[in-house]
């Protein structure tokens, strides 16, 4: 089956599409609109210091506000800027609410004063959901496999030479599960560099990395961070091809294998 068709984002309930466009990298604000009118996608990760989504959000968010998942991150991990930051994206972006609050870069669980201060934006309807980021896969595994506690979506790093989220955060998790979002599928690029591949491979193309990380039963959406339209599209080539083969899996775990080492 494509990855085409929308899928839910866990408990969220959101139906979210299977990549979701990251806005730091430089994308235009055509290349957003593109995405969101021709592919479905519908899932976007914005940052205010590149102003091309900002730009198309605006835009989009006239006609399709109710069909959009906007995500925003802070990393504020003291709880002091979280309410001032939220509140400038929101009249950045000219909306009254982000679908997505994440809470960035957390190897363990976030202060009470942070937690406070992001309890206040969801009951003020300025955040509808909240999420965490991080790198510390025990932590991250331990809060999915308990239903997310505070947090709505989990976003982890994984691809096909960091694998260990197979282990460690997608295994037994509950029936009202957290929803899970993945990063760096390329990881950050070298998967698709033809001198970091074994002898006689050829790299990576990113439509591989993406297909490789939403081919986990697990995994809801895979965050792309393109700097144009066509590192944008090359990436969305993998909606249309759907679920890797046996022996496509098997060729790019063992070129995973071989970039880790």
């Amino acid at each position: 089956m494509p990855f085409r068709e929308h899928k839910t984002l866990g408990r969220t309930g959101l139906p979210v599409s299977r990549i979701g466009l990251a806005g730091g990298y430089g994308i235009s604000a055509g290349a957003v609109e593109k995405a969101h009118d021709e592919y479905g996608i519908n899932y976007f990760y914005w940052v205010a210091r590149k102003p091309g989504m900002g730009t198309a959000l605006r835009k989009l968010a006239r006609r399709d506000r109710e069909k959009l998942v906007i995500a925003i991150q802070s990393y504020d991990h003291l709880g002091l800027f979280l309410k001032r930051s939220v509140e400038k994206a929101l009249s950045d972006l000219d909306t009254d609410y982000v679908d997505l609050l994440f809470l960035g870069w957390f190897n363990r669980a976030p202060g009470r004063r942070l937690m406070e201060s992001a309890q206040g934006l969801l009951e003020a309807g300025k955040a509808r959901f909240l999420g965490v980021t991080g790198h510390n896969r025990t932590y991250h595994g331990q809060l999915a496999r308990s239903g997310g506690g505070p947090f709505d979506v989990l976003q982890v790093r994984y691809n096909a030479a960091h694998r260990g989220a197979e282990t460690e955060v997608f295994l037994d998790l509950p029936q009202d599960r957290p929803g899970i979002s993945v990063y760096t599928a390329t990881r950050w690029g070298k998967l698709l560099k033809a001198r970091a591949m074994p002898k006689g491979e050829a790299p990576l193309t990113a439509a591989e990395c993406y297909r490789f990380a939403l081919s986990h039963p697990s995994v809801d959406n895979c965050l792309s961070g393109p700097r144009d339209q066509a590192e944008m599209l090359e990436g969305l080539k993998a909606l249309s091809a759907g679920p890797l083969e046996p022996d496509e899996l098997e060729r790019i775990r063992r070129i995973g294998d071989y970039v880790h080492g």
